[in-house]
């Protein structure tokens, strides 16, 4: 990570914009992050290969990490402001919470697997993104101790968006989550805290892992 970048290392990031362009982003804080997080640092040694490619791919647990354009688009959604606090749900191998980190002032992402959480943190604090903090939970109950916060991006498709969760935006405060059933794919909703309560727009659909109440141990 400290070596200095060549001329295909700068190829590719260029490569890399104009894909998420190509497939609508046009946020420019977004792009930045996403241009300045490689996926490689995120990934087993396998699949380095695939890093820029522009589909989901597997981690620990049975997991995967999303595709770049949903998780770009998820967070252009969100219209993070450097002054929010940020939380996460679904932390998997921490690649969002690295993209949240360069947009917010904080970010508490949680996971339910311990694995999962354990290398997060340690991948996260060895890559200096010294504002995110993992913690190892049930992300569905998202974290009251830190609420409330400003944006929640949700990385696991529910049924419904728990009270509790929603319960901890602030005021002004907006949630990105996909919403389905898991049988298909599922809708990506925007919801905002408003003067009148929550109001929820769907802006697009996409195939995501259900989400799943409890924690669970290392494999």
């Amino acid at each position: 990570m400290n070596e200095t970048p060549g001329p295909n290392h700068y190829l590719a990031a260029a490569e890399f914009v104009l894909m998420l362009r190509q497939t609508g982003l046009y946020g420019t804080r977004v792009l930045r992050a996403m241009e300045q997080v490689p996926r490689v640092p995120f990934l087993d040694q396998r699949w380095f290969a695939l890093a820029d490619e522009d589909i989901a791919l597997p981690i620990a647990c049975g997991q995967s990490i999303l595709p770049p354009s949903l998780t770009a688009l998820m967070i252009d959604a969100l219209g993070v402001e450097p002054a929010h606090r940020v939380l996460q749900v679904g932390t998997g191998s921490g690649y969002s919470a690295a993209i949240l980190g360069r947009l917010a002032a904080s970010v508490i992402t949680v996971e339910r697997w311990r694995t999962l959480a354990d290398q997060a943190h340690a991948r996260l604090r060895g890559l200096g993104y010294d504002m995110i903090e993992t913690v190892f939970g049930d992300g569905l109950d998202g974290h009251p101790p830190r609420a409330p916060y400003d944006r929640i991006l949700v990385t696991c498709a529910m049924t419904a968006i728990p009270a509790g969760l929603s319960g901890q935006l602030a005021p002004g405060g907006v949630l990105v989550a996909p919403l389905g059933d898991g049988a298909g794919a599922q809708d990506i909703v925007r919801v905002v805290r408003g003067p009148e309560g929550l109001v929820s727009t769907a802006f697009s659909r996409a195939r995501v892992e259900p989400a799943v109440s409890g924690v669970a141990r290392r494999l």
